[in-house]
């Protein structure tokens, strides 16, 4: 497995970033193949973190370019700031 995870800071409006994201993104998401889960999590004080488990790399590589779309055609104005981004090969899981 392989698992993406993006950490967005200065989110203006967290509640609204996940309404978007839960009716918009998930659903695109579902359709990258080999995906496997996907969260969107509040982690307070604006800021907001991803994290997106896929089969391999390279439906993981797919929902970046993804997720680079969504947040620049839905989300600017709520997320202001780049996203960090780390992704790498799943080596343990529960």
């Amino acid at each position: 497995m392989y698992a993406v995870i993006r950490r967005y800071e200065g989110v203006t409006d967290p509640g609204e970033a996940g309404r978007l994201v839960d009716e918009g993104f998930v659903t695109l998401l579902r359709r990258v193949p080999g995906f496997v889960a996907y969260y969107w999590v509040d982690a307070g004080d604006g800021v907001m973190v991803s994290t997106s488990v896929f089969e391999d790399r390279a439906g993981a590589d797919e929902s970046v370019v993804w997720a680079a779309d969504f947040v620049r055609e839905n989300l600017a104005a709520l997320l202001p700031n780049p996203p960090q981004v780390t992704a790498g090969r799943v080596v343990a899981a529960g």
